[in-house]
């Protein structure tokens, strides 16, 4: 049975008079909690506060399939209260008892009563609670940068899977095509052929070669025709495997004229060996291209990866602000290629600024990635930049749904979310905002109703 010296125990209530313990005995309850069981979960009404008088409480809050430690707290020791002074409706999180728990609950009513005529109280409180702000703030912050760290490296592999696995097939064709190939050229050079006929081998391998790196671009039906034009005449000619043949030649910009001219200087004897040969030559410079492409790819990306950390170079440093957005657009490009326009309006007169760059850019991803969600990644966005007056001013805009006016007062604060339970602490906007305003002494600002959201960063020239 708890009585006031038990809770007078309690450093909170520790100055407190016999009679105003009584008065808390009589307004709260006590309740045990055994080992594993939960005290409150996240999203139940907050109206109590809670002071743990034996035992251990863990508190967790679950981000998607996770559950993320908040903290632990030990015996004689409040908790519960930042909800209830933040004015929250629901608990943010879940407590659950480590050990066999003895809790004294306190109603709303009876803490805020306490608050207001006990003063040593009130001065406890808020220090604890501006110390567990601190914590919360500080494990937030560092929670949205690992899920956007998260969230970019699934991009990350998912973009670089794309030209590795392209690399590797192609790698694997290629040898294929090599295997076939040294054969046909020494069997082709073991046929009695002139010395003309060499010369024009070499001439013409150079011509096919250098057509296919420029070939003509032809609508869908042209394209067809052409090729069931080569495709009849490689037939007329005993030509193997001509519909697959017509399909490369007409690919690389070869035609019945470039036909009749093969033919011509090499006879009907060496026509279908010398088609073939050239094929595989094609084939093999198509391969080599593909490689080449997919190697830019990566390296594309890992010098975004490079540009959006801003890695070996000084935290504060003259800055490109266009550089760092389209750093993030290349990281995001697994998102945005779902149904998402981007639109640039790009002021090119805008000149370098002082900035800490990597945390910028994450101001765009947040408010990139927000928009590409707002939008169901299915819309526009607009990306525009600008000089106004001594500020660089960066607008990312969406034709999304728009905020709600009710909400929209409260989405750079701390916690705040419009997401069920389990969905996270927010949109990463307190982030965004302590980057913006407190880092770099700048303004950021929204506008939005349906269709048009538009969200206004404003950087000094000179921090």
């Amino acid at each position: 049975m708890l009585d006031i010296k038990t809770l007078g125990q309690v450093p909170l209530f520790a100055k407190l008079p016999d009679e105003q313990l009584q008065l808390l005995l009589k307004q709260g309850k006590e309740v045990w909690r055994e080992q594993g069981e939960i005290h409150r979960r996240e999203g139940d009404l907050a109206d109590c506060v809670f002071v743990l008088l034996e035992g251990q409480i863990r508190i967790t809050q679950k981000v998607g399939n996770q559950e993320i430690l908040l903290s632990i707290y030990e015996p004689k020791t409040l908790f519960g209260e930042l909800p209830v002074l933040m004015g929250c409706e629901r608990f943010w999180a879940t407590g659950r008892a480590v050990t066999r728990c003895h809790i004294f609950e306190l109603p709303n009513e009876a803490f805020w009563e306490l608050l207001s005529s006990c003063t040593c109280v009130m001065t406890t409180i808020l220090r604890t609670m501006a110390e567990r702000l601190q914590q919360l703030e500080s494990l937030s912050q560092h929670r949205e940068k690992m899920v956007a760290l998260g969230t970019l490296a699934a991009g990350l592999a998912h973009e670089l899977n794309n030209p590795a696995s392209a690399s590797r097939r192609a790698v694997g064709q290629l040898r294929e095509t090599v295997q076939v190939l040294q054969p046909l050229t020494i069997k082709l050079n073991q046929q009695q052929i002139t010395y003309a006929q060499k010369a024009f081998l070499a001439n013409l391998q150079k011509d096919a070669i250098a057509r296919a790196k420029t070939p003509l671009k032809l609508d869908p039906l042209l394209e067809s025709d052409r090729t069931d034009e080569i495709t009849q005449w490689l037939e007329e000619h005993d030509i193997a495997n001509s519909w697959k043949l017509a399909s490369t030649l007409v690919t690389s910009g070869l035609d019945i004229s470039w036909l009749e001219n093969v033919k011509e200087n090499v006879g009907d004897s060496l026509l279908g060996n010398v088609l073939f040969w050239i094929d595989v030559t094609l084939q093999e410079l198509e391969l080599l291209d593909e490689i080449d492409h997919s190697t830019v790819r990566i390296s594309t990306l890992v010098q975004a990866v490079k540009d959006y950390s801003y890695m070996d170079q000084a935290p504060l440093q003259e800055i490109d602000v266009h550089e760092g957005i389209e750093s993030t657009l290349t990281i995001l490009n697994h998102k945005l290629k779902q149904g998402v326009v981007v639109k640039r309006e790009y002021d090119c007169d805008v000149p370098r600024i002082s900035a800490y760059g990597s945390e910028l850019n994450q101001v765009w991803t947040n408010l990139i990635d927000n928009a590409i969600d707002a939008m169901n990644r299915q819309g526009e966005i607009w990306i525009r930049t600008s000089c106004e007056n001594d500020f660089l001013l960066v607008e990312i805009a969406d034709n999304g749904p728009g905020i709600p006016r009710e909400v929209q007062a409260h989405i750079f604060e701390p916690f705040f979310t419009t997401k069920g339970v389990g969905q996270g602490t927010g949109l990463g906007l307190h982030i965004v905002y302590r980057v913006v305003v407190e880092q770099h002494q700048g303004d950021i600002r929204v506008v939005s109703e349906p269709g048009d959201t538009r969200f206004q960063v404003r950087l000094p020239m000179n921090l």
